[in-house]
């Protein structure tokens, strides 16, 4: 298969096409031209790598704490919106539902449905957080086991874990865990500066929704936003918006090189207003945003394609948002073939409309949806 376009390859945009194997890229061929020049193409589409989306709890009306078929459905709303992989995001829960979760989550992690995202595999958001940044997490922290993050680690593969670093015991598992190649971000915490400090020089790799869910920034007492500014390589920022102010975001992605944008997606995405869930919470979907009965943000109905269009509208150039929806999230997880287009990666494409940046078409490992 041959697609035409204006293609963003890692050094910049090209007038060309790309060729399709069966699942990867073949080969790659253009011209270069500016950012402008490519949106300034009439008919044809930017083609850009699939986005990654690292932070998925929900979408189409399911959520990952379900069984059956969820994850199918929200694998299959979010390719719809570009996201050609991601990682299923569990909730604070008890163990059983964590572990019944898991299990209805492998096959799916196993073997891509036609039709859907690839699912990368896990990132467990809960349920080693601190019991006072729960945000819309139900209210079963508890602190981190080794032992139990490998029985739940034998059941699916977790790739990103979420650790309050100042809970019991937390900081000194984080060297297990890298070295099991699990991500290890801080998150839903209460940390100091200097406990989040100890917990990147451990090993930690990186920030959950940054701002959200942690302690807030002072100057005399930074606190996790305040280390994340000065010292983090990445962190995960949720750009709807709402979570965010767009100075917000400005500022954190001056600060960090690899900050990449995740939807925190719930059920409600794709979906009209209405009452959703959020793993064992009720949630209720309004005016664009998700929240607990009390008000409290919880979650989003995010897709990558709108994560993109607002980072392009607070100032970044496409190549920039697409980068942060893309090539770094792939980076932090180590995905040498996934995130650009180039020849030997997977055939992971979104073309967009230069001008609007809707989506045309979605192509996840060399199948056209």
């Amino acid at each position: 298969m041959k697609i035409k376009g204006q293609i963003l390859t890692p050094a910049g945009f090209v007038d060309g096409h790309v060729l399709l194997g069966s699942e990867r890229i073949a080969a790659v061929d253009g011209r270069p031209v500016s950012e402008a020049v490519a949106r300034a193409e009439h008919g044809a589409p930017l083609l850009l790598p699939g986005f990654i989306d690292l932070h998925v709890h929900g979408g189409g009306g399911a959520d990952t704490m379900d069984a059956g078929a969820a994850i199918e459905r929200i694998a299959a709303l979010h390719a719809a919106h570009g996201s050609t992989s991601l990682l299923a995001t569990t909730m604070t829960a008890p163990l059983a539902e964590i572990e019944a979760a898991l299990r209805a989550l492998a096959p799916a992690i196993a073997a891509r449905r036609p039709g859907g995202a690839r699912v990368l595999g896990v990132h467990l958001e809960g349920p080693y957080i601190h019991p006072e940044r729960l945000g819309a997490q139900p209210p079963f922290a508890r602190p981190p086991s080794l032992a139990e993050i490998a029985a739940l680690q034998a059941l699916a593969p977790i790739r990103v874990i979420t650790l309050a670093p100042e809970t019991e015991g937390a900081l000194a598992l984080i060297p297990a865990l890298v070295a099991a190649g699990v991500r290890v971000q801080i998150g839903h915490s209460n940390a100091s500066y200097e406990q989040c400090c100890a917990a990147l020089q451990a090993g930690a790799g990186g920030f959950t929704h940054l701002f959200n869910a942690m302690g807030p920034f002072h100057h005399r007492a930074p606190g996790a936003a305040g280390a994340a500014l000065a010292h983090a390589e990445h962190a995960e920022l949720i750009p709807d918006l709402l979570h965010l102010h767009a100075g917000t975001l400005r500022a954190a992605i001056r600060a960090i090189p690899g900050a990449y944008a995740v939807t925190d997606a719930t059920a409600a995405a794709g979906m009209p207003e209405g009452d959703y869930r959020l793993g064992r919470q009720a949630v209720r979907h309004c005016a664009g945003a998700v929240r607990l009965a009390d008000g409290t943000l919880a979650g989003s109905t995010l897709t990558m394609d709108q994560a993109l269009r607002n980072l392009v509208a607070i100032g970044c150039s496409v190549a920039d948002a697409s980068a942060r929806c893309s090539a770094l999230p792939a980076r932090y997880l180590g995905l040498g073939d996934r995130g650009h287009i180039a020849p030997g990666a997977w055939a992971d494409l979104v073309a967009l409309d230069p001008q609007t940046l809707q989506v045309r078409q979605v192509i996840v490992e060399g199948q056209a949806l």
